[in-house]
């Protein structure tokens, strides 16, 4: 790395650390030098391309590009693009999927000048077309595979596969564009309550204090190797890519199957030798607990997006870090690392604010908490965002005046998250403020699946909520009044809102309510709602039972982990309430149970009874 460039990333001197007992907030400053606008991204990364032009920037399992490659072929689409009309302000959809492409088309886009606005193939068309209808998005780029499934609109579509030979003919060398601090670099879509996802810009400025704090806490250099396994639509998928690709370090792209197990994730971290990585926190905990080879050089494990519940076990030969934030603050707001087994009855901490950021905990009046006092947590500093895109109403109940500071514009984001200072100037975490919530990772707004729910013709009303099983995982819970002329079955409940909301937001359960339970106040009274039984539980009509001795094998397999009497034949796996880590548990079972080999995308590809008992079939008719 240049010593101008590097220069860029170091923190300056007089860096602070001040916690007061009546105002408590731990205050971190740098000043990040570089240009009068701020840190530019795109020009970071060509100063990588220039000094490391042979060195490996980006990995899938088939394909590979080098820094010169990465730099020069988004210059290429940067000047088309910029010929479509992409420039600063302009938001610009980016429909691929986890691949090289993507993280091209990304760079490509903000080389231009735009925002990119990243649009996860797997979420559904109807709700990926709103974001687009959102962000006015004049251009999508997209791949020749997808652009069956693509939304359809007034957009533009760049398809690299069949332009290519057109993007070809643009200069290799940077195209000219003003990068300023305030213009937007990405536009994130999170869940929101009123039946739409809503949209957070994120300025270069926003995500050049992330990049450089999270270079110099992790001590990221050019000879590490670092992982990208979060899904597209999740903010940490920002995170995984550019800090790496600005520090001259290879990024490599786990594949869908390796990403969702524990195991296979770990084998390919060791194989790949990859030196950082991050995984959502549910797959971490699994990571956390399990023996590792000796050979292992992962030496930073990142988490984040869910509540950590498990301390590393000894003599990992990585350390472990704990990460909050929401994503109206680019991403990260408080990091930890966190020790083995350390106060193991109590939570891992989420840490004390990282560089630039305010981290205040109030209360109902936005008066500062005590010391070990629980309340709500508020952000401010250099990570917040402006606001919702579109949507000021939102923007101005969620992004308060920072009355704690004199700076002209300093705001306050109000997380709706519970949170206490701890007596070492680190936070735990309570819970929420509200009903959001966080399943496998997955920020959820429950009233975005009632206000789908309430549009199903035979549904009068519903509440949504997330419960506990008795194994301790969460699951989202509808309770529905009904019609009482007609009761849908549970299926047909599903079927009406996947084309509308990621899996992840579908409810596994359905209760039968006759009134939803109001408090004296008239609002919900969620304390009230019924847990759900087989009384009270909506199913299927005439669930079709498995019809050979190899499904009802199945079927018990897959009814013995969900914890359900039983299971029918057509039912799928992951609307019944099943996931990619249970998916294992069912490969694994059903290895035991048929001495077959089935490989782990077997579940996702036949996650039916009746689908996987085929694939079972197949194989002993093999042998």
């Amino acid at each position: 790395m240049s010593p101008d460039v590097l220069n860029q990333l170091i923190p300056s001197e007089g860096e602070t650390f001040s916690k007061e007992r009546e105002n408590p907030v731990v205050v971190s400053r740098i000043t990040v030098r570089g240009s009068p606008e701020g840190l530019a991204l795109p020009q970071l990364v060509a100063a990588r391309a220039e000094e490391f032009p042979e060195a490996l920037a980006v990995a899938t399992e088939d394909e590979t590009l080098t820094y010169a490659q990465l730099n020069a072929r988004a210059n290429q689409l940067a000047h088309y693009l910029q010929d479509l009309g992409v420039g600063p302000g302009v938001f610009t959809g980016v429909y691929i999927d986890r691949s090289w492409q993507f993280v091209l088309a990304a760079l490509a886009v903000m080389k231009a000048g735009g925002a990119y606005v990243p649009l996860d193939p797997a979420y559904p068309s109807e709700r990926l077309a709103h974001m687009l209808r959102n962000a006015h998005v004049p251009v999508l780029v997209t791949r020749g595979p997808l652009l069956a499934t693509m939304p359809r609109g007034p957009w533009r579509t760049v398809d690299l596969d069949a332009e290519q030979a057109r993007i070809s003919d643009f200069s290799e060398d940077a195209p000219f564009c003003a990068h300023s601090a305030s213009d937007p670099a990405y536009l994130i879509y999170t869940s929101g309550s009123t039946g739409q996802p809503k949209g957070v810009p994120i300025k270069h400025a926003n995500l050049s204090n992330l990049i450089a704090w999270h270079i110099q806490a992790f001590e990221v250099t050019a000879s590490d190797g670092a992982s990208q396994v979060a899904g597209l639509g999740f903010d940490a998928a920002v995170w995984e890519i550019w800090p790496y690709l600005t520090a001259g370090a290879s990024l490599h792209i786990a594949d869908e199957v390796t990403r969702k197990s524990p195991e296979k994730l770990r084998d390919w971290l060791v194989a790949r030798q990859i030196t950082i990585c991050f995984a959502p926190t549910p797959i971490a905990e699994f990571l956390i607990t399990m023996e590792w080879p000796g050979e292992t050089r992962l030496r930073r494990l990142l988490t984040g997006g869910d509540v950590l519940r498990k301390h590393p076990r000894p003599n990992l030969p990585f350390a472990v870090f704990n990460n909050y934030g929401p994503a109206e603050c680019t991403i990260v707001s408080t990091s930890t690392r966190i020790a083995a087994e350390a106060d193991a009855a109590s939570l891992p901490s989420i840490g004390a604010p990282t560089k630039n950021t305010l981290v205040y905990i109030l209360d109902e009046d936005l008066g500062p908490v005590p010391e070990g006092s629980g309340g709500e947590i508020y952000i401010g500093g250099a990570q917040v965002a402006d606001g919702y895109l579109n949507q000021p109403e939102l923007t101005a109940e969620k992004f308060l005046h920072n009355p704690f500071s004199n700076e002209w514009g300093s705001r306050l984001y109000k997380t709706g998250d519970l949170g206490r200072w701890r007596s070492d100037g680190k936070i735990d975490f309570l819970g929420r403020v509200d009903d959001q919530v966080k399943i496998r990772g997955q920020r959820i707004e429950p009233d975005e699946i009632a206000a789908w729910l309430n549009r199903h013709p035979a549904v009068r009303s519903s509440v949504v909520i997330a419960r506990e099983d008795n194994r301790g995982e969460k699951k989202l819970v509808a309770y529905v009044v009904l019609d009482k002329c007609t009761e849908p079955s549970r299926s047909g409940l599903q079927e009406f809102l996947s084309p509308h909301l990621p899996g992840y937001m579908v409810p596994a359960t359905f209760v039968r309510l006759q009134e939803i339970p109001l408090t004296a106040n008239g609002k919900i009274n969620r304390v009230c709602l019924p847990a759900p039984t087989e009384a009270n539980t909506i199913g299927e009509k005439q669930a079709p039972a498995p019809k050979t001795n190899v499904e009802k094998q199945v079927e018990e397999i897959v009814a013995s982990l969900l914890r359900l009497k039983q299971v029918g034949r057509n039912d799928n796996f992951f609307l019944l309430g099943g996931h990619s880590l249970l998916g294992t548990q069912v490969i694994t079972r059903a290895r035991g149970a048929f001495g077959v080999e089935l490989p782990l995308r077997t579940i996702f590809e036949f996650p039916t009874i009746a689908g996987l008992a085929a694939q079972v079939e197949k194989l002993l008719g093999q042998n």
